[in-house]
């Protein structure tokens, strides 16, 4: 049996702005850096055996904070970076309609077969990101047993580690919040995940930006 607590980066400029990220590499701005102290304040008497973050900047630093407060190294794995949305990344919500009308459709209709229009990388559907954020987070659990673990990552993965633990269908519209730095309790019992506590900003002292506006599925 082990413990997770799976938490989302904290803030940066471009969630404040509502511009796509994806893979790009966009640093925690001034909030997101207080964020990330709080949460490792927060995270004191937890005494995880192990951190583990995305390798994107802004859940790396994230994950730092908290691995510094408890003198442990930050295990880095690309598996855990947000989904790829190809000509999406680096463009506003409102242009991302304007620019691609039919796929920004199929976005929002949470089609799991849609693979967007590449940009500098190509693009992953719906079905193979849930089941690459699954699956890291499944292997990361298997290697720790009796263990406590912190998992610094991106919204669309808390999004479909939510998902995966409430046997909700990917193609069903967000009813739950995702918060910058905020504490999300899971447990794994060697054969799914159970959700203990989800979204507890309560040390963030200020409103936590959700993972996006819920008329949109995913960031």
């Amino acid at each position: 049996m082990t413990d997770i607590l799976l938490i989302r980066h904290g803030e940066t400029a471009w969630n404040r702005m509502r511009r796509m990220q994806g893979h790009i590499d966009i640093g925690l701005n001034e909030e997101g850096q207080r964020q990330a102290r709080s949460l490792a304040r927060a995270l004191q008497s937890e005494r995880p055996a192990v951190i583990y973050a995305s390798d994107l900047k802004r859940a790396r630093d994230t994950a730092q904070a908290v691995a510094d407060m408890h003198q442990l190294a930050v295990h880095v794995d690309i598996e855990l970076r947000e989904r790829c949305y190809g000509a999406f990344e680096g463009l506003m919500y409102e242009e991302i309609s304007h620019h691609h009308p039919e796929a920004f459709a199929l976005w929002q209709s949470r089609d799991p077969q849609a693979r967007f229009p590449a940009g500098e990388r190509e693009t992953e559907t719906l079905e193979e990101f849930h089941q690459r954020s699954v699956d890291v987070v499944t292997r990361i659990a298997r290697e720790h047993p009796e263990q406590r673990i912190v998992i610094v990552t991106h919204g669309g993965v808390l999004d479909c580690l939510y998902r995966a633990a409430h046997d909700l269908p990917i193609t069903s519209p967000r009813n739950f919040s995702i918060l910058n730095a905020a504490i999300n309790r899971l447990h794994w019992d060697g054969q799914k995940f159970r959700v203990l506590q989800w979204g507890d900003a309560a040390h963030i002292e200020a409103d936590g930006l959700d993972e996006i506006d819920r008329t949109h599925p995913a960031a």
